[in-house]
Parts: structure tokens; sequence; C-alpha cells
């Protein structure tokens, strides 16, 4: 915890450096355009409905690490766009033409579904969700729920497979990309189980690199994907409570509970919102990988420097 509280005012809200290439800034990450890479700093900004709050200590790091396992463990279903990761919440991935889309797998209703199937909102994703089921609810199977990726700023919206394929994506490569991440996000439930975890949901982003279809972006990480601690759910759904979550859904709870839910000026994150944020990414990290998180401490900034100048990204 005191760790934490130090690490405080060095969490990384910016990273702008010149001499490594075109700078495009996410709500996360900034990324840098260098030939056919891109040099993608993780910062330890947190978002929540489109707007960026502030800042958590060591989440950049905790991030990049959390996709750099899920990475390597999902190589055989599909390769993805990594090349190197220069520093700890650095990594440098092969330039693809992503798709304009986000392909989400869900296994239970609950977030932003939940929320508009309780205000009778069905049928968005060109098929209609069962009647009558209670917020947490398992899906017999996982569902396919895709969104349009907007500009920053901008709402993701749903959309259908439909009109997925009548000109955003070829039919073909849309239905690959639905396959692999069906199969990644089976193979991220079965090892979530083994620790103790239920991989509720999660987002994939695909893209192509001389025709071959690979993954971009993160994966499985508490940013673009819900988990709960498994042990409690079945308790907590027949009570109809909230589940343990170890994820960012913590974040738009809070924001929701204090009346904010996109619109208008987010209420200011407290240091204890903050440090406690950072516990559960950690504890998630240790569960997840099984093994003991060794933060980085002090100046991310000047670290990062220091580290893209000796692998020669930086001159």
């Amino acid at each position: 915890m005191n760790q934490t509280k130090e690490q405080l005012k060095y969490a990384l809200e910016n990273y702008d450096q010149t001499g490594i290439g075109e700078l495009y800034r996410g709500k996360v990450r900034n990324n840098y355009s260098l030939d056919d890479k891109i040099v993608m700093v993780t910062t330890d900004r947190i978002s929540a409905f489109d707007k960026v709050l502030g800042t958590i200590p060591y989440k950049g790091q905790i991030l990049t690490q959390i996709a750099r396992f899920w990475f390597d463990r999902t190589e055989d279903i599909i390769q993805n766009h990594i090349i190197s990761y220069p520093d700890p919440q650095v990594l440098v991935a092969r330039k693809a033409k992503t798709l304009p889309i986000e392909i989400i797998i869900r296994g239970y209703i609950t977030g932003s579904l939940w929320r508009e199937y309780s205000r009778g909102i069905n049928g968005q994703y060109g098929f209609m969700i069962a009647d009558n089921l209670n917020e947490n609810q398992k899906f017999d199977e996982a569902i396919v729920t895709p969104s349009t990726k907007a500009e920053y700023g901008l709402h993701d919206e749903p959309i259908s497979r439909e009109k997925i394929i009548s000109g955003l994506v070829e039919e073909t490569l849309y239905d690959k990309a639905v396959e692999c991440a069906l199969q990644l996000f089976q193979n991220g439930q079965e090892w979530a189980k083994t620790r103790g975890l239920i991989l509720v949901d999660t987002k994939y982003e695909f893209g192509t690199v001389d025709g071959e279809l690979i993954l971009v972006d993160e994966i499985h990480t508490p940013d673009s994907s819900r988990y709960w601690v498994a042990s409690e759910y079945e308790d907590r759904f027949s009570r109809g409570v909230g589940q343990n979550m170890l994820d960012k859904e913590n974040i738009r709870q809070w924001l929701l509970d204090r009346g904010f839910s996109g619109d208008g000026i987010p209420p200011e994150l407290t240091d204890e919102v903050r440090i406690s944020l950072a516990e559960q990414y950690i504890e998630l990290f240790e569960l997840l990988t099984d093994k003991k998180f060794i933060p980085q401490n002090g100046q991310v900034a000047d670290r990062i420097t220091h580290n893209l100048k000796k692998t020669g990204y930086l001159k």
C-alpha cells in the first residue's frame, strides 16, 4: 500500500517524445508510427465512458505484462502483432491494417449489455437475447456482440454481422475473426477457471498483414475484459448482489454511483480510489500469471526513454 501511494505522483499521464515517429494519442496508449512498426507506450491513464479520468499507479506496466502473458499463451490460435518489449510498459508491434470493428464476446449478461437489456433494448446485434434473464446470469453459450470503433471522445456503437459484411469487412475475413475470437475466449475462460477466476467478457481487435489475419491491440487485460472471483459467483448471483470484480468495471460502477455515465464532467478520482484500483489490478496480475508483481517505481517517463534509447528506437 505505501509503495503504491508513493507511486501516485509518478504515474505516467502522458509520454510525448520526439525522435521516435509520428504520434497518435489514444485514451490509454501513445502510439508512434515508425516505418512498418508501431511503438506502443501504455500510459497509466484510466478511462471510462469514453472519458479520461486520471492515472492509476503501475497500470501501464500491468496491462502490458498481462497482455504479454496472453499473447504468448495464444500464439497457437492466431498470430499476433508483437515484435518486442523494450520496456515493461512498451511494446513494438507490426503495423497492420486494422478491421474497423471490435469483436466482443460475452459469457454473461452484465455491464453495458445488461443496462441496455434492462431498459428493453434488444436486437441491436442482429439477434434477440432471451427474455427474463437476471443481471450477471450466464448465457448457455457465449454470444458475439460486435461494435464500431469510434474516434477518440465518441461512443462505440452496437452493430450486426449483416451490417459488418455489407461493406465494412469481407464476409470470410469477418467470420474467421469471429471464429478466432471464440477460440481465444474459450482458452481464456479455461485458464481463468484454473486460477479461481471467471473471464466474463472481453473485446478483441484484429488486423491484416500481407493479407494474413492477426490479433492486435491487447488481449484479456482488466481494461478490455471483465474478471470475477469464481468462488463468490453463485452466492452473489443467488442474492442478486454485485460480483467481486477485478477489472475496470469497478471504476465504471464508482462513477455510476455518483451519477456519471458519460455526459458532463466526471467526478475527480480520489487517491483512495486510485490506490484501490491499482491494488486490484496487481491482484489480478498475480492470480492470472502465478507470478509476483515486481513494480517499476520512480519516474516512469525517464525509464521508458532510457530503454527506448538502449534498444535503438529513440536516438
